[in-house]
């Protein structure tokens, strides 16, 4: 029989040198031997002597080379590690015994220790001993505390001794291997052996001692290819394994797991089963000879050193050995050791956090007569079955009683008690409760998996079949890869694990039964709509379980997971590997266990998931009469889940985080409950989101309350101006100038005609050649002030430039229409402050364009007739708009700025961008555009940004047209010359255009 345990060996190689061998993802090493090889028991290190005198230090889990001593040129044929004073000895055959710190890498000691070379150090586990072997035939005993004095002696072979070891459960005594083909026992306290082992027939290489368990057993490798199990206390051999070709040179009894490893020199490992001497399996890498073989206390890894590499295995499997029944009591498997421990003995005065290790009293149980690989209770936690090295054993739960046994690769139980084995891949039997077999069954395929529950489940590598226990009859056949299948104490409900993904069915017993009943034949696949997919998922399953409807797993990332409906919910992240146990509804916890059983608990409210699988069936009633009985901290955990399910109304009455909760609401447009929310988060985000819904949706008293709140600055602007709300936006000029928002606050008193406020706002900003330019286009009056600031500013760090501005008054020939844009500045002063409502634009977007210099220019003209030199002037229609042109000495008149000017109106305010459709930019004849030199009081009436935007382009535009003079005061390119100079004014106010949209445009 093949045991199971080395069914799971899996092959974890781990590389040290370089040049990659083909198939192993081992490593070579060119020319010398590697020799033994010990692992540290605190970190992940590996520690080898080599043939060429080196000395090194691998970390497993880096794979890289953590250290390296160049020891001697002469090779070194043993090293250890002394990790409780951080030290390396090894022993050379330039017959020296060197120590170092490990992690200084410092020289501790050297001396001469024999008169050959030495073959063995061995370090005692507790006292400050090291033991050397030589093939000067001598043993010594070396006390570092006393500066490496040797205390002892031990003569008695005749040969080489090849290797010393200390005898774990003796630390007073020690064995040695000589190839004088013996086994000596030594005492510490005795220069002469306690007694001899006539061991093999050739010279003995190995020797190591059985440390699983009680029996006093060690075991030797030789030359004749054998290896030997000896009994220390009778002095007999106990068993021989034979199977090598060739000197066996390194033997093992592994700590943790029932096996003896033995390489030899013929190059592979073999690997035997401690108690029943059978070889399990065979390991050959390739590597030439085996030299040694080293394990790390507590873990499964074992490394192998070869001539060329070393590789690192790791055996088995570490899921720990462990069954727990329905009242918390578990049982587990150490070896061959049986221990139980109860989870209600710890007190419910006894606090422990989610994820605490419980403070459990272990008892022993028994022992198990074969190496427990897996271990189940039945439904009724009566029994549990035992099942390992092809058998198993069922006993009592509570007196640990023999009650069953049989041969076995796997094992499985009924919902009702009874059990089916499965004992090759072609046989499979069904017992009853009273342990009676009942059936035998041999499947038409290879079964390579069983699995019990409600059906009896056949597997093979692509596909899994379902039989009912009563008759054995095919129910289903599904084509999938299966890795575990978990039953639904229900029996409703089963989850199928594959190597990437899980499946959730629902099964129709009800079909089932009718099909059977029927009396109808079933074909290869089964009974049709015997099985329901209901969801996939994605994930790797580690280990799982029903609780109810709820499917409780851990993935490969180690996380805890419970599984509702579809909807994956994470409950913790694990730290470390862990197993899951079972679950305690009175307790309201889900309990796990790690490999060194040490058993956490984790909450999981049952009314939690029982008020979620009411919910997944429709029973909202039932689901919110056990709504109360969820814990509040619980509530977010359930919103979540019914938003998931499109119930977003009763997330929002269940769910407790308001930030959870304000989200929800505006998913359902509930902008009252939105705000109330909001209002106590006090959340400028938060404001601002509902803000901007409230003003989609119409709310706009709600809106303005909120972006006030957000301190949106500029979606309150965006408000006002669409309401045409003078005050609001007066309200806010005031509140962005407090808040250093400048070019909000220019723009509330700019669309309101407040100028003077304009030129004082951008003095104070240090803005004061925009003020002056600003001044020129609209309160031409002021220019002469702005311009003194201008050069005084100006003078602290260029006075030539400072000297180079113009003021209109004393250059007023350099300023085109100057006093006419006085007396237009002086007209419109005193309508400035009136404000046409907003739902009175469409009496005035169609108005012509004409500027306040034109129409200024055009009651004078009314006034005083014709001219005697014939200028005539003529009022075209073209486009649909309205051109004014003047011709004088054959010469085109000049068209100023694009102003409406409301004929109709007895205040004389006037409108901007009277209509988008027929906007155009004309220019005057110096290629001047048509942008307002003096617009007086504004009302801006606009229904988006773009109409603000467009009025600040035109004025930065006109600005820009208009520093042209100021530039060249002291140029004498005559104003009729207009080529140049209208070129300069166009790229002037190009410039300006782009440095104010740059610098004042939010």
């Amino acid at each position: 029989m093949v045991s199971c345990l080395f069914d799971l060996l899996l092959r974890k190689h781990f590389c040290i040198l370089n040049n990659l061998r083909s198939g192993t993802n081992s490593l070579r090493f060119h020319a010398f031997s590697f020799r033994p090889v010990f692992l540290s028991d605190s970190k992940s290190r590996i520690l080898g002597s080599l043939y060429s005198g080196t000395v090194c230090i691998w970390n497993y889990q880096s794979q890289t080379m953590a250290k390296s001593f160049e020891v001697t040129e002469l090779p070194v044929r043993s090293a250890k590690f002394i990790a409780r004073r951080q030290w390396v000895v090894a022993g050379a055959d330039d017959m020296f015994i060197r120590v170092y710190n490990y992690n200084t890498m410092d020289k501790v000691k050297v001396f001469e220790a024999h008169t050959d070379y030495i073959r063995c150090v061995a370090v005692h586990p507790t006292l400050p001993y090291v033991l050397s072997s030589s093939d000067d035939m001598l043993i010594k005993l070396w006390d570092w505390e006393k500066g490496w004095v040797c205390n002892q002696i031990f003569e008695g072979h005749s040969h080489y001794v090849m290797q010393v070891t200390f005898n774990p459960k003796d630390t007073n005594t020690f064995a040695s291997a000589s190839l004088d083909r013996t086994i000596k026992i030594w005492n510490l306290g005795s220069p002469d052996p306690n007694f001899t082992l006539d061991a093999h027939q050739k010279g003995v290489n190995c020797v190591d001692y059985f440390t699983g368990g009680d029996k006093p057993y060690l075991i030797t490798g030789s030359d004749d290819h054998t290896a030997k199990v000896w009994d220390y206390q009778t002095k007999s051999c106990v068993q021989t394994l034979e199977g090598h070709t060739h000197n066996v040179s390194a033997v093992c009894f592994h700590p943790e797991l029932p096996i003896i490893i033995t390489g030899s020199e013929d190059g592979t490992v073999r690997i035997w089963h401690s108690t029943t001497y059978r070889l399990e399996n065979t390991l050959n890498y390739g590597l030439e000879r085996v030299w040694a073989i080293g394990y790390l206390k507590g873990s499964r890894r074992v490394v192998i050193g070869y001539d060329e590499g070393t590789i690192m295995v790791k055996l088995g499997r570490e899921v720990p050995v462990a069954s727990m029944d329905n009242s918390g009591k578990i049982i587990w498997a150490k070896h061959n050791e049986i221990q139980t421990v109860n989870i209600k003995s710890v007190g419910a005065d006894v606090e422990i956090a989610d994820g605490e290790r419980l403070p459990l009293a272990v008892k022993e149980l028994g022992t198990c007569d074969l190496y427990p690989q897996n271990l189940k209770h039945n439904p009724n936690g009566r029994f549990v079955v035992v099942c390992g090295d092809g058998e198993y054993i069922i006993y009592t739960a509570l007196a640990w009683r023999n009650r069953s046994f049989g041969s076995a690769l796997e094992f499985v139980w009924s919902f009702e008690g009874e059990y089916a084995v499965r004992e090759s891949t072609s046989k499979i039997k069904i017992f009853s409760k009273n342990f009676q077999e009942k059936r035998s069954v041999r499947p038409t395929f290879s079964a390579e998996r069983i699995f019990g529950g409600s059906l009896l489940a056949m597997c093979s590598n692509d596909f899994i079949c379902f039989y009912d226990w009563a008759e054995c009859r095919l129910i289903y056949h599904i084509d999938v890869n299966v890795k575990n299948l978990y039953w639904a104490d229900s029996g409703d409900l089963v989850t199928i694990a594959s190597d990437t993904s899980f499946y959730i069915l629902k099964y129709n017993r009800d079909v089932v039964m009718s099909h059977l009943d029927s009396g109808r034949l079933v074909d290869e696949e089964g009974v049709g709509d015997a099985f329901e997919l209901l969801h996939e998922m994605n994930e790797r399953v580690r280990t799982g379980m029903w609780v109810g409807d709820c499917f409780i797993y851990n993935n490969s990332s180690w996380r805890l997971n419970y599984c509702v409906g579809g909807e994956v919910t994470t409950m913790f992240h694990l730290d470390r590997p862990m197993y899951l146990l079972g679950y305690l509804a009175n307790q309201s916890r889900v309990y796990l266990i790690d490999k060194e059983f040490n058993v956490m608990g984790y909450t999981l409210l049952l009314s939690l998931i029982e008020y979620k699988t009411l919910v997944m069936r429709g029973d909202l009633e039932r689901a919110n009469e056990i709504l109360p009985s969820i814990p509040n901290d619980h509530h977010n955990s359930v919103a979540h889940f019914l938003e998931s399910r499109g119930m977003i109304e009763d997330a929002l009455h269940v769910a407790t985080d308001p930030d959870y909760r304000f989200d929800l609401a505006i998913q359902l447009g509930k902008l009252d409950v939105a705000k109330s929310i909001a209002v106590e988060l006090q959340s400028e985000s938060k404001w601002k989101q509902l803000g901007e819904l409230a003003m989609s949706s119409g709310k706009l008293e709600m809106a303005e309350e909120c972006l006030r709140h957000a301190m949106d600055l500029s979606g309150l602007l965006l408000l006002y101006s669409s309401l045409g709300d003078a005050e609001g936006i007066l309200k806010l000029a005031f509140l962005a100038k407090d808040q250093g928002k400048n070019n909000v606050a220019f723009l509330c008193l700019f669309m309101l005609g407040k100028l003077e406020d304009c030129l004082q706002l951008l003095v104070e900003s240090n803005r004061i050649p925009e003020a002056a330019l600003m001044a020129r286009s609209y309160v031409p009056s002021k220019v002469s002030e702005i311009v003194a600031i201008w050069r005084k500013d100006l003078n602290k760090v260029n006075p030539k430039a400072a000297e180079s501005l113009a003021d209109p008054e004393e250059y007023p020939n350099l300023f085109e229409d100057w006093q006419v844009a006085l007396a237009v500045e002086s007209k419109v002063a005193e309508t400035r402050n009136a404000y046409h409502p907003a739902d009175q634009y469409a009496n005035h977007a169609d108005k012509s364009h004409i500027t306040l210099v034109e129409a200024f220019r055009n009651m004078q003209i009314e006034q005083e007739g014709h001219q005697e030199n014939g200028d005539s002037h003529e009022l075209t229609e073209q486009n649909g708009e309205e051109h004014y042109t003047e011709e004088q000495n054959g010469e085109e008149g000049s068209q100023e700025e694009a102003v409406v000017v409301d004929a109709d109106s007895t205040d004389g305010a006037v409108l901007v961008n009277g209509n988008e459709a027929e906007e155009e930019w004309g220019t005057n004849n110096e290629g001047a555009p048509a942008c307002p030199t003096s617009l007086g009081p504004i009302k801006t009436v606009c229904s988006s940004f773009w109409d603000i935007y467009e009025v600040r382009i035109k004025f930065s535009y006109r600005v820009g047209y208009d520093i042209w003079p100021c530039i060249c005061k002291r140029c004498e390119i005559s104003r009729r010359n207009q080529s140049p100079q209208g070129d300069m004014k166009r790229f002037c106010g190009l410039v300006v255009c782009f440095l104010v949209l740059w610098f004042v445009v939010p």
